[in-house]
């Protein structure tokens, strides 16, 4: 983890973002707001990529998964289309396969509201979704959070998944 990176006095920051693959690029400040909002109500946490900020209103015990959660929304950012559109082939495959079930409530409930018609057509709900189903593996992937309730993809998917992750992800340093 490059110096600076994360600017905050809180240590378990430090602990999480060393979980994940190599990591370079500008500082990404986070802060703590408490009674984050979104349009649609409350929300844990929030990336502010223009701003290069995080801010987050969760438990202790919820920040690792969190964390790498936004985290996650830098390194997709700068991933590239080929990248993503790779891994939009993964989570294309899982549903044309009836894979039910994500690891995020975020990518949860956009998948939920997704037709045939968004994933043929590419639309924003499609690429919204697939970010965030991103965003969530990373999660599971590196918070170090082993069970949690919002986990609820099958065993073989995951196994999809994090082949996909060590493939394409685990040789390079990411930028955020």
């Amino acid at each position: 983890m490059p110096d600076g990176l994360f600017l905050s006095h809180n240590s378990q920051i430090g602990v999480v973002v060393r979980r994940m693959p190599p990591l370079e690029g500008l500082p990404v400040r986070v802060d703590v707001v408490r009674g984050l909002r979104d349009r649609r109500g409350p929300v844990h946490a929030g990336s502010f990529l223009r701003e290069r900020r995080i801010a987050l209103d969760c438990t202790r015990a919820e920040l690792p998964r969190i964390l790498v959660h936004e985290v996650a929304h830098f390194i997709w950012l700068r991933l590239g289309n080929a990248v993503r559109r790779s891994y939009e082939d993964v989570v294309r495959a899982e549903i044309a396969g009836a894979a039910r079930g994500e690891l995020g409530w975020s990518a949860e409930w956009r998948k939920a509201g997704l037709d045939a018609r968004d994933i043929a057509a590419r639309t924003r709900r499609w690429r919204e979704y697939c970010c965030e189903s991103f965003c969530d593996t990373a999660a599971w992937l590196f918070s170090g959070v082993a069970r949690h309730r919002e986990f609820t993809l099958g065993a073989g998917r995951r196994r999809g998944r994090r082949a996909w992750f060590a493939e394409v992800l685990s040789q390079r340093t990411l930028s955020i």
